[in-house]
């Protein structure tokens, strides 16, 4: 018997996990580049799911290793006025 998933969840098979990468204030991050989503933990706890990110930008993540998390995800996260949050959430150790 299978259940279906939360409706808040990133769970496809065109979702990638950025590399750990030096950042002090991104755990972990996946991009979606088909669907323009990001779902991200930061170190503090605290998670975010983000819809309508620009697809450019997620390409050019993805092209880039060594390009800043922090910096990338408040220019096109946290401060792009068409990027939404679709759920947020905490997570303990």
């Amino acid at each position: 018997m299978s259940y279906p998933l939360p409706p808040k969840t990133f769970t496809n098979k065109s979702m990638q996990i950025i590399s750990p990468r030096s950042s002090s204030s991104v755990d972990c991050m996946a991009v979606d580049l088909l669907r323009g989503s990001v779902s991200l933990c930061y170190k503090n706890g605290y998670g975010y799911c983000y819809y309508n990110v620009s697809r450019l930008a997620i390409a050019n993540l993805l092209l880039n290793p060594n390009m800043s998390l922090g910096f990338w995800v408040n220019k096109n996260c946290v401060e792009a006025k068409r990027a939404k949050v679709n759920g947020s959430y905490h997570y303990a150790y």
